[in-house]
């Protein structure tokens, strides 16, 4: 029976804001945009900002001019830019490791059935939570030349003679911000693989138990492969937090002693707000940008689901 008024045969005319409200891709894009906005006002522009600053001779107080690749040119020849590459590289290589597994054996231990789990995956994370100043000041008292408790403890276990000078030589400093950084990450890693563990299905243990596997070969063929799209993100994630830091490193030592704990950061820093060269210390920052894309790209890489998870073989 038509409608009244209506042409037979004729379908109601829908608006252009009805086709959009019910268009999902179109309210997608409409939610992203306070975050677009804030990415580009936040990041994109500081980031821009530093690469132009790279490009210039400016020091605080004066405008300066454009130089081009003058500042990179004479940071390839600079001896302390590269001994904070090296730092860098030692640092974030060594902690990362170790971070990686410590935390997925505290995981594989926070995993399994204990009186107050709950309590204790709190506990673990409490390093990673507390403010890293924070952290940096203990660790700073921790290894106090006089008066250390780890020196004392030693001492008086008759396993040393004298305080251990931990903050005032080169190696024993690296080694220092090194084992604190470790403690700040390993909560971060620790937890994130447990929420991966968690997600792998029982029934495949008791496949396997039931077959005769052992332990070991249960975690090289299950946990570990199932992992490895956490452990892809965890990785990343560590390696972007420990190759950027900087609050740890310039609260416990400023970068010294004889700059051997300067890391690339705190040098861009030093540089920049302390020495007043914001074209010398933009330059050093921007200079951190292909490791950090190194970094991504391997997450970019590593998060795509291997074949082989989905049933398939890889190519």
């Amino acid at each position: 029976m038509a409608v009244i008024g209506e042409s037979p045969g004729r379908m109601p005319r829908v608006t252009l804001g009805a086709r959009l409200h019910n268009n999902n891709n179109f309210l997608g894009l409409l939610f992203m945009i306070p975050a677009g906005i804030m990415l580009l006002v936040f990041l994109a522009y500081p980031l821009g900002l530093g690469v132009w600053l790279g490009l210039t001779d400016v020091k605080i107080g004066r405008p300066g001019k454009f130089i081009g690749l003058g500042n990179f040119r004479w940071l390839a020849q600079d001896s302390l830019f590269w001994l904070s590459v090296f730092n860098t590289l030692l640092y974030t290589v060594v902690a990362s490791v170790i971070k990686f597994g410590l935390g997925l054996w505290l995981a594989l231990i926070l995993n399994k059935h204990m009186p107050f789990k709950a309590m204790i995956r709190a506990i673990v994370l409490l390093p990673f939570i507390v403010p890293t100043v924070l952290s940096a000041m203990a660790f700073w008292w921790i290894y106090d030349a006089q008066d250390s408790i780890i020196s004392f403890l030693l001492i008086q276990l008759g396993l040393i003679d004298s305080n251990i000078d931990f903050l005032g030589k080169a190696n024993n400093a690296r080694a220092s911000v090194i084992a604190a950084n470790i403690w700040r990450g390993i909560p971060f890693v620790a937890i994130t693989l447990l929420a991966g563990l968690q997600t792998i299905s029982p029934t495949l243990y008791e496949a396997a138990t039931i077959d005769g596997a052992t332990r070991m070969q249960m975690f090289r063929k299950i946990t570990f492969p199932l992992l490895t799209p956490i452990i892809a993100v965890v990785m990343t994630f560590s390696v972007l937090f420990t190759f950027s830091d900087f609050q740890l490193i310039w609260v416990m030592t400023r970068g010294g002693p004889f700059n051997a704990t300067h890391l690339m950061a705190t040098l861009a820093y030093q540089r920049a707000i302390v020495g007043g060269s914001l074209g010398e210390g933009s330059a050093i920052a921007v200079a951190m940008i292909p490791f950090l894309l190194s970094a991504i790209l391997f997450s970019y890489f590593g998060l795509q689901r291997r074949k082989w998870q989905q049933g398939g073989t890889d190519d």
